[in-house]
Parts: structure tokens; sequence; C-alpha cells
């Protein structure tokens, strides 16, 4: 993937980077209940695949944010021009393994690659991420319980990759809410760009949406 460096004498937040990068957990992490009421009806209504079409709509709005695609790089930053992600498989015998997937074309386009990709990744039923690990953006899914937190495993020294999870989505009044979190390294993502990448997210569900409902003549 390409990148750029970052010029360290001119970035704004080079003591806050400097700080953040030195502590043992660096890590800044939300949990947000994001509302997938028309979402999820429509997704329902035209039989897709909810899993695809929500990753999709999330590693978009992941990109949509700079810092999101900022990974620690020696001493300085880099800046890619756009992060992958690396998505948990799980597997028949109630492991996982990963699968690289890349939502950068129309959702139409995306959904079939998306499905090969994720037959091959099981097939293979490899942990590695590949040579171009930093690049990519960690997706991961709990389908079987809703939670109001999740603790992430993190190594060490730390990445600065972020990483995105999802659980059970619940039903609150005439809502459909699912909790999804997100864990940064706070020496590249500040409290500000993590709200930044929950608001990009929820226009991007509202636009998938609407181009479905108008592709379905709905």
């Amino acid at each position: 993937m390409n990148y750029k460096t970052i010029d360290m004498e001119k970035f704004p937040r080079r003591a806050h980077f400097e700080y953040f990068k030195g502590l043992a957990y660096p890590y800044v992490g939300f949990t947000v209940n994001v509302d997938i009421t028309e979402f999820l009806a429509q997704q329902k209504r035209l039989g897709l695949p909810f899993y695809f079409a929500l990753s999709y709509c999330a590693a978009r709005a992941a990109n949509s944010v700079p810092e999101f695609r900022r990974r620690i790089h020696g001493d300085g930053i880099i800046e890619y021009d756009w992060c992958h992600g690396s998505h948990t498989v799980a597997l028949p015998d109630e492991t996982y393994c990963y699968c690289t997937l890349d939502c950068r074309m129309p959702f139409d386009e995306y959904l079939p690659r998306a499905a090969e990709a994720w037959e091959r990744a099981k097939a293979a039923s490899s942990i590695e991420d590949g040579e171009d690990a930093d690049s990519l953006l960690f997706f991961s899914s709990i389908p079987w319980m809703s939670f109001t937190s999740v603790i992430q495993p993190t190594p060490s020294p730390a990445d600065s990759n972020p990483r995105i999870t999802w659980g059970k989505y619940f039903r609150q009044d005439d809502k459909v809410l699912l909790p999804l979190a997100v864990l940064c390294n706070h020496a590249l993502v500040d409290g500000l760009h993590v709200s930044q990448f929950y608001s990009a997210l929820d226009r991007e569900l509202a636009e998938l949406t609407a181009q479905l409902c108008a592709a379905s003549g709905n």
C-alpha cells in the first residue's frame, strides 16, 4: 500500500505523540450503540449478508478519517492512502482465521469479491496478516452477545492498527442498536477522531441503505 511520511516538525500533535507512544498501554477505546434500524431492515428485505454490508460501511468510514490510516513508523508517523480490513472468520472447529477485504469499489462489486475472499481464507485457515500488516484495520465480530465494553489483546511493544469490534444487535424501544467498539493508539488518535469515525459510519450506513432502496425500487 502507498503511504506518505508525516513531517514531524510541522505536526501539531507531536508532543502528544511523543508522550503517548512511550506508555506501556497507549490505547484509547470507546463503545457506542450504533443505530442500525433502517440498515438492518433493508438487509433483511433484500436477503443480503449482514456482516459484509456492515464491514463495507465500517471500513469506508475508518478510511475517511486520516488518523485511522496513520501508523507509528520508527520514531515518526506514516499515513497510508488506503487501509484494507483484516477480518476474523469463524471456522468449523470453533477457531478462526483472518481474511483481508478491500472495500474501495461499489457495494455490488464488493459483495461477490468479499464472498470469494472469505471462502479462500477459510480454506487457507491462516492467522497471518502478511508482510504489510501495518496497513490493515483489524475487524472482529462477537455475534453471540451484546456488550457495553470489550478488552482487546494487544502486542508488546504496542502496535498502531485501529481495532473495530461489534457484538450482537438488540432492540431498544423502536430502534435496533449494535454495540461497536473502537480501540486506537492514543499517540495517533484522539477522542475527536473516534467521534469522526462514528459520524462517518452513520453516514455510510445511511448512504448504503439509500442506494439499496433506490436500486430495488423502494
